[in-house]
């Protein structure tokens, strides 16, 4: 009778609640709209800013000024098709848990 009370109290303190379930790494995953952002705005230095990168964002829009935008243009477009050709998952373990700021 002992057993058959603690296996029913055992049930009740297992159930499942959504507060306490791990999250997915896809709610956090920035790649689409990194992607976007240093294409369509890639002399700004936005996806950088986006991702955390606080001060490659800052050094991103120096040499946006130096140059008038023609070289982190480039680069933006080229860092933003490497950003939409890596898988949600490769992404999520490169830029937003390895912190690789540079592609």
């Amino acid at each position: 009778m002992i057993d058959n009370q603690l296996n029913i109290m055992i049930m009740e303190n297992s159930k499942h609640e959504h507060w306490n379930q791990p999250q997915s790494f896809e709610e956090d995953n920035k790649r689409l709209a990194a992607g976007l952002l240093a294409i369509i705005l890639g002399p700004l230095g936005i996806h950088k800013f986006l991702l955390g990168y606080t001060k490659e964002g800052v050094i991103w829009l120096f040499l946006s000024l130096i140059s008038f935008g023609a070289l982190t243009g480039l680069l933006g477009l080229i860092e933003g098709i490497i950003y939409l050709t890596k898988s949600e998952d490769e992404f999520f373990r490169t830029y937003q848990l390895g912190r690789k700021p540079w592609f």
